[in-house]
């Protein structure tokens, strides 16, 4: 039997994590093929390269390398490059990840090429259309044929958006089965938290990791004036550890605040992946405005404070495993991060049992045969 090709569009750190689930799944399948797309949109060795080696991946089969612009003209030149693709390679479906400009253009080529979407982590919201990645993932949840959904939430939302319940499957989320699969491979020894060790007493268990990239943030002045007025505070009670990401950081400079924040907290260029999951297991506090992290912060256990207005797992909130603390107060994100320290939340397990990919290789191989 000829197998189904499957073209994979992907193009930030967080889409390579989920990405490798699934990739790992279709590379057994006798059934489906899979190419990957990289967009470029995350394009830096750390943000990139080293993903794909630690996460066990072949290298893109298309590499796109854009990077950079507004919203608008990277989505334009991201649809234009991934539809001569998609004309070329003539797939059976298109596979796109979560809600970043990389997933929007992957759809919207597709569609209008005729080709079924396949969403996964689909159907979830923050209510906010302010948001960029609100606004993505409305869009592409509109189009796709296959909503596969991480928790029951997620299904609700898609329902009450008119969604018929026969595009919508619930297969868990594709990051615990990453956390599954990489969690183990790390200990408190050596790695980038032995070399903090040696070099600024960072203990595991003592230490707050940090993070933070999204617009909302770094492109406010106050906001992100506030996060860093916070962090440099609560550095005072306990080491903050921050890899810092290259938008951040230039605007930090250009702003005159990044020597300043390197004086009161450890700052770190990007980190690969392992070495990420090295300092969320052994932090005693994670304070991120990430998506992803919010959830690894969850699945190693660690209490987490998330640096929005809204998040998407509101189920972590409600468990007490996470808290909002919106930055437009830094005495009132301070009292959040200090709440935060050794609490801990509801025994849950919202996330299904760590055979999402599984699952959504299982559905697309029965429905494309």
């Amino acid at each position: 039997m000829k197998q189904k090709k499957i073209v994979t569009v992907i193009g930030a750190r967080p889409q390579f994590i989920k990405a490798s689930a699934v990739s790992a799944v279709l590379a057994e399948s006798d059934q489906l093929r899979e190419i990957v797309v990289h967009t470029g949109q995350h394009f830096d060795a750390n943000m990139s390269d080293v993903f794909f080696a630690e996460l066990g991946m072949e290298a893109p089969a298309y590499q796109c390398a854009i990077h950079g612009g507004t919203h608008g003209d990277m989505t334009g030149r991201m649809l234009i490059d991934i539809e001569k693709i998609l004309m070329l390679e003539k797939p059976d479906a298109v596979l796109v990840y979560g809600d970043t400009n990389s997933t929007l253009a992957g759809s919207l080529a597709a569609v209008k090429l005729h080709i079924p979407v396949a969403h996964v982590e689909a159907g979830l919201r923050s209510f906010n259309m302010r948001s960029p990645e609100e606004v993505n993932r409305i869009l592409t949840d509109r189009v796709a044929r296959w909503l596969f959904t991480p928790n029951s939430e997620a299904g609700v939302h898609l329902l009450r958006e008119g969604v018929g319940s026969d595009r919508i499957h619930q297969v868990g989320d594709v990051m615990l089965d990453v956390a599954l699969r990489h969690g183990e491979r790390v200990t408190s020894d050596g790695g980038v938290l032995g070399r903090l060790r040696q070099e600024h007493g960072v203990q595991a268990g003592e230490y707050c990791l940090a993070t933070i990239h999204r617009a909302e943030n770094t492109d406010d002045p106050g906001r992100l004036a506030t996060i860093v007025d916070a962090l440099s505070h609560f550095a005072r009670d306990i080491k903050v550890v921050l890899p810092l990401h290259p938008r951040t950081r230039n605007t930090l400079a250009k702003q005159g605040k990044l020597q300043a924040l390197k004086n009161a907290v450890v700052v770190l260029d990007p980190l690969g992946y392992l070495a990420m999951v090295q300092l969320e297991k052994y932090a005693a506090i994670i304070a991120t405005d990430s998506g992803g992290v919010q959830k690894e912060a969850f699945f190693y256990g660690v209490p987490c404070v998330t640096l929005r207005d809204e998040t998407e797992w509101t189920e972590l909130v409600k468990a007490g495993w996470n808290r909002l603390a919106p930055p437009v107060d830094a005495t009132a994100v301070l009292q959040s991060l200090r709440a935060g320290l050794e609490s801990t939340g509801e025994d849950i397990a919202p996330y299904g049992s760590g055979d999402a990919a599984v699952r959504i290789v299982e559905r697309l191989s029965d429905e494309l045969a």
